[in-house]
């Protein structure tokens, strides 16, 4: 499976959601760097299961076991790898979706890529829990990234028909902190009491809703990044489309930018403090794939969750004829509220990853 990505920064992730375990191996990491696994363990808290009625109840601790690559809480420069146990597994409630595959999920595609063998328990690789592993180089990212002065915050810009207000054209790192405190990460709490009733609501017609994550990245210096298919826009969207459910990938205005018009849509130049900034930031802090120095910004879609309660029209693999599907288990009504953290993490490893490939790692 191509479960690897970056250059300079390598993140592999394994496992499978019913497996003994799940984990990553990040290779690249600059020896010396101090690591706070506890400052990790909250981060990760923020995608952990079973925390919320609005969470599937599935009760994992994932608390990640660092068994490589760091001594005495300090990067040792070879690979570093952490390894996630799953304890509280149901495969039985997959058993029927061997020959009943779930509308809008992998088990018919996964089938039929890698035959009968393929581990579709819990969603197998193919499942949203492979998002701790993420989370576990996406924390470790952030801290190194916040030494530098980058910091990197998301929330819930819309569940369903539900907005939430958009970040300010310059976020803080105080923002991103006390919108990520709350229960559900919202700028707005208002918006948030109303996008709880919407994930009730679905969540009592055995339904889900989906849901749009806005994430920015400050702090990056102007000039990262390269023209054509090496872009700050081409690195993020290969890796958050890495994110199961993420279903589009946007920056800046994004499609909004269609409807505009040049003189409405362009981020005019001003000099502000010494410094050549932008009026509004529409761009998102990338032209020509290029970073401007202003606040990156970009948003994901998520899909609502396939697994649902309710009656579904399917086909029967084996007897190859029409069937119906009532999905059992333990889901999450709206999984766009634990991939939050998960937008935040993989938008820092990557952008670490520009950064030190820029800084000449990883071409020893």
């Amino acid at each position: 499976m191509s479960s690897e990505i970056g250059k300079a920064l390598k993140i592999s992730v394994f496992g499978q959601s019913h497996g003994r375990a799940i984990g990553v191996v990040i290779d690249g990491l600059p020896a010396g760097e101090p690591v706070d696994e506890e400052e990790l363990y909250a981060f990760m808290s923020r995608r952990r299961p079973g925390t919320s009625r609005l969470s599937t109840q599935r009760s994992e601790a994932d608390r990640p076991e660092i068994i490589s690559g760091l001594v005495n809480g300090v990067t040792a420069g070879s690979p570093l790898c952490a390894v996630i146990e799953n304890t509280d597994t149901r495969s039985g409630d997959y058993a029927a979706l061997t020959d009943l595959p779930r509308p809008s999920h992998a088990d018919l595609t996964a089938r039929a890529r890698y035959g009968k063998a393929v581990d579709m328990r819990g969603s197998g690789h193919f499942s949203g829990r492979l998002t701790a592993p993420l989370c576990i180089a996406g924390g470790i990212a952030k801290q190194l990234l916040a030494r530098k002065g980058i910091f990197i915050g998301a929330h819930l810009l819309s569940v369903e028909k539900e907005a939430d207000d958009p970040f300010p054209p310059e976020p803080t790192p105080e923002l991103f902190a006390a919108v990520a405190a709350k229960p559900l990460p919202v700028v707005s709490d208002g918006a948030g009491e109303r996008m709880a009733r919407a994930v009730e609501r679905a969540r009592a017609e055995a339904d889900s809703v989906g849901g749009v994550i806005e994430c920015a990245a400050v702090g990056l210096p102007a000039g990262l990044g390269s023209p054509m298919f090496d872009g700050i826009e081409n690195r993020l969207a290969a890796a958050l489309f890495g994110v199961p459910a993420v279903k589009g990938v946007e920056f800046g205005a994004g499609f909004a930018a269609a409807k505009m018009r040049g003189s409405v849509h362009n981020d005019p130049y001003i000099i502000e403090n010494g410094e050549i900034k932008t009026a509004k930031n529409d761009a998102g802090g990338i032209i020509g794939g290029i970073t401007t120095g202003m606040p990156l910004v970009v948003k994901c879609a998520m899909k609502p969750t396939p697994s649902i309660g309710r009656p579904q029209k399917t086909v029967s693999v084996s007897k190859m004829e029409p069937a119906e599907l009532e999905i059992k288990g333990r889901h999450d009504p709206c999984v766009a509220i634990r991939a939050v953290p998960v937008i935040e993490a993989v938008t820092a490893f990557t952008i670490l990853d520009i950064l030190l490939e820029e800084q000449g790692h990883g071409n020893d």
